[in-house]
């Protein structure tokens, strides 16, 4: 399986109220399951910097990995910007 990062910036216009943060976060997150089954989501970080979360998923499927990106874009109200990763080591031997 291809890693991917997923790194989303959210819209000023997302939450008023950090509180309004977990109901969205829950959308996205049941949207993304229902309608993208080849992603497996490895792990989710709030970062502080130019992003507010990174996400790390899996898939064979690059379409839905582009549909994942699309739903944090347009039901979490966030810019997102998606490359893909390899894995230091691999990327050493095919030096």
């Amino acid at each position: 399986m291809q890693t991917y990062i997923i790194l989303s910036r959210f819209s000023p216009r997302t939450i008023t109220d950090p509180k309004e943060l977990k109901p969205v976060a829950k959308v996205v997150s049941d949207k993304i399951k229902s309608e993208c089954p080849g992603i497996h989501w490895k792990d989710s970080y709030a970062i502080m910097g130019r992003y507010d979360v990174i996400d790390i998923v899996e898939s064979d499927d690059l379409e839905q990995v582009q549909k994942a990106a699309m739903i944090i874009r347009s039901y979490g109200h966030s810019a997102t910007e998606t490359m893909v990763a390899t894995p230091w080591h691999d990327f050493l031997e095919r030096l």
